[in-house]
């Protein structure tokens, strides 16, 4: 391993890693956020809502974009004309999501059996970036294992591939294969980034130790827990780390639910939080009453005297 450790990935998630949560991520020491998933079919045909989500955070640092497609040409085209211009550091494409919407439209972890149209989506979108290009991928489809095109993004000249330990139809059940992980690192000369179950520090520590992989992304393991980072980061740097108390998950949940709002308006921001609030109320005493309150809620004023009130009983 290296001596210094520059930190974990926050994993691309649809509905959760909006600009709000990936300015907080950055906080608190990701290496690198990710987009949600954007359709480069959407940006092709200018579809204003899709775009959107290309916005940045000023107090971003290092943020890639993700986009999923199945037509070559189409992501060459977005790539070159729309992305490049814009302020991240990496193009990805996604090659593993696998929701059903998703997987029937031959997009995402879909595309995992059909190596040649791989190979030709990584060559077109190589060829026009201005930035490095990376892969996710998961650990197959249909019985089908991705090791071919984990080989293929080699030679297209692909910079790393993020693997996910889980095939298409185990979706997010079981535990994640971190030994065809290791297999695929074992195969590639680019850098490989580990992906599926790590939920602290010693998850990582652990899992990166056993397989060899460059680094890590987290996904599921980050909601509602951006301290994950920061507790990765510092201690695999030796660096003195605080484990957050109750009352600092509760503050960092408003702070989080006021970005939203600035970010989405009032309205919007607070449907959208609701969800995180899930991850960051976890485990504390009286959290599912909490929550049961704050979804009734639609004002920011009221919510926040709500989370004050009950930072001050814990």
């Amino acid at each position: 391993m290296e001596e210094k450790f520059n930190g974990a990935v926050l994993s691309p998630l649809a509905g959760y890693t909006d600009m709000a949560y990936r300015e907080i991520c950055t906080q608190y020491n990701s290496h690198m956020t990710v987009t949600e998933m954007i359709s480069a079919k959407a940006l092709y045909y200018g579809d204003k809502k899709t775009s959107q989500l290309l916005k940045i955070s000023p107090r971003e640092k290092n943020v890639a974009v993700q986009i999923f497609g199945d037509d070559p040409d189409i992501i060459g085209y977005v790539i070159k004309s729309e992305l490049n211009k814009l302020d991240f550091k990496v193009v990805d494409i996604n090659m593993g999501c696998p929701a059903p919407k998703i997987v029937k439209n031959n997009n995402g972890s879909a595309l995992l059996d059909q190596p040649e149209l791989c190979y030709e989506i990584m060559k077109q979108a190589v060829r026009n970036s201005t930035k490095p290009v990376s892969i996710k991928i998961r650990k197959g489809i249909r019985g089908v294992s991705s090791m071919e095109v984990a080989k293929l993004a080699e030679k297209a000249g692909i910079s790393f591939v993020t693997v996910h330990g889980r095939t298409r139809e185990e979706y997010y059940r079981g535990s994640a294969d971190w030994k065809y992980i290791k297999s695929v690192k074992d195969e590639l000369k680019i850098p490989v980034i580990g992906n599926g179950d790590i939920s602290n520090y010693e998850d990582a520590l652990g899992k990166m130790d056993y397989s060899g992989v460059d680094g890590i992304s987290i996904g599921r393991g980050a909601i509602g827990n951006p301290f994950i980072f920061d507790e990765i980061y510092k201690k695999f740097n030796n660096l003195d780390y605080a484990e957050p108390t109750n009352k600092k998950r509760v503050e960092m949940a408003l702070k989080h639910l006021k970005l939203e709002c600035e970010y989405k308006g009032e309205k919007h921001g607070i449907v959208e939080m609701r969800k995180h609030f899930v991850g960051y109320l976890k485990s504390m005493k009286g959290s599912k009453d909490l929550r049961d309150k704050l979804n009734k809620l639609s004002n920011l004023p009221e919510i926040e005297e709500l989370l004050t009130g009950y930072m001050a009983q814990i």
